[in-house]
C-alpha cells in the first residue's frame, strides 16, 4: 500500500497506534541531538514542526529509500509550551497548571520520501480539558510513574477519567494523529 515508512521514534505509544491502524513499518532512532529544546519565545507550533522535521531529517541522511516519519508532540496552556516533564516535581507543576483548564495538545507530522527528498509536514490540534484535580490525585499519579516521557505529564491512553477531549483527534493526544497522518501519506501518491 505504501512504500516501506521508517518510524524515527523510540515511542511505544507511536509504534502501537501505526501498528492499530494496520500501516507496516521499520523503526530506526533518530540521533539523540536530534531533539533539540525549545527556543525561547518560540511558539509552540513551530517548535513541534521544527522538532519533527530535524527528527526526520536526521533519519532521512541515513536512509537510501522510504518514506521517514517523525513527530513531534507538545502540550501547551494559554500560549505557554509545557513539554515533557524533567522530572516528578515538574510534573506536579505541570498537572497544577492543567487542573481545572482547558489546553491543547499539537503534534507535528514529518514525512521525508528519500531519495527524492520530498517533505510534507503538518501540525494536528486536539483540545482537551482537565477537571479540578485534588493535590492528593495528582500524587496518586504521580506515584504511577505513567508521566514520564509524556507531553503535559499524563498519558490519554493511561485511561484516566479527568481528562475530555473536547476537540480533535484522540489519537494526536497519545502522541501520533493518524487522521493527519493518512492525509499526509495520500498527498504522497497524487
Amino acid at each position: 500500500m505504501y512504500p516501506s515508512l521508517i518510524l524515527a521514534s523510540g515511542s511505544p505509544r507511536r509504534r502501537e497506534l501505526l501498528t492499530m491502524a494496520g500501516i507496516p513499518f521499520e523503526v530506526v532512532l533518530p540521533a539523540d541531538h536530534a531533539e533539540t529544546d525549545p527556543v525561547a519565545g518560540e511558539p509552540p507550533r513551530a517548535t513541534v514542526l521544527r522538532l519533527a522535521r530535524e527528527k526526520a531529517a536526521d533519519v532521512a541522511k541515513r536512509t537510501a529509500e522510504g518514506i521517514v516519519l517523525a513527530a513531534d508532540t507538545l502540550a501547551e496552556c494559554d500560549g505557554l509550551p509545557l513539554g515533557k516533564p524533567r522530572d516528578r516535581d515538574h510534573a506536579r507543576e505541570i498537572l497544577q497548571t492543567l487542573r481545572g483548564r482547558d489546553h491543547t495538545v499539537l503534534s507535528a507530522i514529518c514525512l521525508w520520501r528519500r531519495p527524492e527528498d520530498f517533505i510534507a509536514q503538518d501540525v494536528a490540534e486536539s483540545h482537551l480539558r482537565m477537571r479540578m484535580l485534588s493535590d492528593e490525585e495528582i500524587e496518586s499519579y504521580l506515584d504511577t510513574g505513567l508521566w514520564e516521557g509524556k507531553a503535559g505529564a499524563f498519558g490519554l491512553q493511561d485511561r484516566i477519567d479527568w481528562i475530555e477531549v473536547v476537540s480533535g483527534s484522540q489519537s494526536n493526544v497519545v502522541g501520533l494523529p493518524l487522521e493527519l497522518l493518512a492525509i499526509l501519506l495520500m498527498n504522497f501518491h497524487e
